[in-house]
């Protein structure tokens, strides 16, 4: 059989890797190499926000990024452990002790899985476009605010570095693109400090990196139901967070590459992937929008191998090269990850020709979502609150288009009420001071050709307009219902009032 007729499952099967191309491959190694290196550093802090030895951060960054690689649905996606989860779990180290912080990631990874399984991901279809915006410049502020500690109370030779390395990122792909440029500024930089002896904070300052690789084990806590009743909270808590971050970061790519990802399989897999975590004693995590920046934007990673190698590049820089990764000067991370910031904004987003042109409303949503995030340093908080403002806002808008118009009979022997636009419960409220029940003649008519219900305040409002009609003694008669509204009005009318 040719291959022109062969079925998808059979030119899947028979498809070759694109990460096979020497070409792409390169590209994949170099952009895992350069995200390694970025992710030292971040996990060794988040580390210190969970209250946990360093190690655990890096551990869990390295088997998040290499089982996600395999298990995940967004290729090119990188997780590892981060300030979100970081943030959720720390009390439980804090409280109950490490024993009950791994057995939480674990529970939060078997939660992530059954709100994958039950489609939690298609919640995303209701994030509106603006909130994803506010989403996206937060972010970038937020990352950007993270590098302040690093450029406060140092010596002076870390700004030029800083400047330095972003010119070199600036200027280098103008001239060849072979090798990433945030990679080319790292060797630089770390050169210039290295022999030159300047004395700037470098990475083995953040703290101690492991000398060997995570082994599994089991939780130091009883398998009792107080202990389930303990960490339940904050591993569900985890799953949310984890997921939100993940599937919002999964949209972001799948926009920048013009691709399409399963969510449902990128929510399954970071459960599996946190599971996994667990048991080599990590703190969890989930996707981390700057490093896949780093990864997708900068280094123009698109397969899951970039994935597996910024974890794999991260335990053997630790493990085999920790001496020469502790010289790494912050100023040369700081440097790519302000320019990650420069990149993620959507600078089209805030120019004063888009602000003139784009609806207030949606103007409100994204500085909403991007106060709340900045305001609370938690993504996930950010996109629930700005998604709410955007439902209200919406249906504010939407509670206008609902409209009644009279017109009577000749003979005066019946009026007809045409109701159009969208019933639901903010436009249907005001529809009962619409009627004239005292002077309407004894047979109404109310024609919903051009009306949708949509819940059941709708319903009740009809309800109430007959009952008042009833009470003088006219009769009502609604029409033109369509399929579903039909449906619906049959089901829940006249058994909305508490005595029915």
């Amino acid at each position: 059989m040719s291959s022109s007729v062969l079925s998808p499952a059979g030119r899947l099967r028979g498809h070759r890797p694109p990460w096979l191309s020497p070409k792409v491959f390169r590209t994949e190694a170099l952009a895992g190499l350069v995200v390694g290196l970025a992710l030292i550093p971040e996990a060794i802090s988040f580390s210190i926000i969970a209250g946990v030895d360093p190690a655990v951060g890096l551990f869990a960054s390295f088997t998040m990024a290499v089982v996600i690689s395999f298990v995940g649905g967004r290729p090119a996606m990188i997780s590892a452990a981060t300030g979100a989860v970081a943030l959720v779990i720390a009390p439980l180290n804090r409280e109950h002790g490490f024993g009950y912080l791994i057995a939480g990631v674990i529970l939060g990874g078997v939660f992530q899985i059954v709100l994958g399984a039950l489609g939690v991901a298609r919640l995303m279809r209701f994030v509106p476009r603006s909130v994803m915006v506010g989403f996206v410049n937060s972010l970038a502020i937020l990352v950007f605010l993270g590098q302040v500690p690093h450029l406060a109370d140092v010596p002076w030779a870390v700004y030029p570095l800083v400047v330095g390395g972003l010119a070199l990122m600036v200027f280098l792909p103008k001239i060849t693109e072979t090798v990433p440029a945030p990679l080319v500024s790292i060797v630089i930089l770390t050169v210039i400090t290295v022999a030159a002896g300047i004395a700037v904070p470098t990475v083995g300052d953040e703290g101690e990196l492991p000398s060997s690789l995570p082994v599994p084990g089991l939780p130091d806590v009883p398998l009792t139901l107080d202990t389930l009743s303990t960490i339940a909270p904050y591993a569900f808590a985890m799953a949310l967070v984890g997921l939100m971050e993940s599937l919002m970061t999964a949209k972001l790519v799948d926009e920048i590459t013009d691709t399409h990802s399963s969510k449902t399989r990128e929510s399954i897999g970071q459960g599996i992937a946190n599971i996994v975590t667990g048991f080599f004693g990590g703190m969890g995590g989930c996707a981390m929008i700057g490093q896949t920046m780093i990864n997708v934007r900068v280094s123009g990673a698109r397969t899951r191998l970039s994935t597996f190698l910024a974890g794999t590049f991260l335990m053997v820089l630790c493990i085999v090269f920790g001496p020469v990764v502790s010289d790494i000067p912050m100023a040369a991370l700081v440097a790519v990850m302000v320019m990650v910031c420069f990149a993620t904004f959507d600078w089209h987003s805030i120019a004063p020709r888009t602000l003139r042109r784009m609806p207030a409303g949606e103007i409100t949503v994204m500085v909403v979502t991007v106060v709340c995030v900045v305001a609370t340093e938690n993504l996930a908080v950010g996109v629930v609150v700005g998604s709410i403002t955007a439902m209200v806002i919406f249906a504010k808008r939407v509670a206008h288009f609902a409209d009644v118009t009279a017109v009577t009979d000749p003979d005066g022997s019946r009026v007809v009420y045409s109701v159009t636009g969208e019933l639901f419960f903010a436009s249907s409220n005001d529809l009962v001071g619409r009627f004239a029940y005292a002077t309407d003649p004894d047979r109404v008519v109310v024609d919903l050709s051009a009306a949708h219900i949509w819940d059941a305040s709708s319903v009740a409002t009809l309800d109430a307009v007959t009952t008042k009609y009833a009470q003088r003694g006219k009769q009502v008669e609604i029409i033109g219902l369509n399929e579903q509204s039909a449906d619906l009005h049959g089901a829940l009318s006249g058994r909305l009032s508490g005595g029915s």
